[in-house]
């Protein structure tokens, strides 16, 4: 798997993943952010590997299909970026001035980038 696919998934899950069912996301979970093979998985569970591989793959789908109605992660990526853009901005003034306000809104553009 290549790794473009693994932070896509990855955002995606962090996102949508309360709307999975609870086996969807537990074997998401496990295959995207624990490193389970499918080997591994389907052990656990007592199915088959082509059983693991299939919900994954419908999950991917729906994690998807959420996105493309929603488009909450590119909103996500919008605003994250403006924020960068924005404490960018913010530093270059502070070089120039020395006020306590400019350090607050730094403070604020930090903590909505979290």
């Amino acid at each position: 798997m290549n790794i473009e696919k693994l932070v896509f998934i990855g955002e995606l899950f962090q996102i949508y993943s309360p709307l999975l069912t609870d086996k969807q996301r537990e074997i998401v979970s496990l295959y995207y952010e624990e490193d389970y093979s499918l080997g591994e998985i389907s052990e656990q569970y007592g199915v088959s590997r082509q059983s693991v591989h299939d919900t994954l793959k419908r999950s991917e789908k729906i994690l998807k299909e959420y996105d493309e109605k929603l488009n909450l992660l590119s909103d996500f990526q919008k605003q994250n970026n403006l924020l960068e853009e924005a404490l960018d901005v913010l530093n270059r003034v502070k070089k120039d001035e020395d006020s306590s306000e400019l350090e607050e809104l730094e403070r604020i553009l930090r903590r909505l980038l979290r």
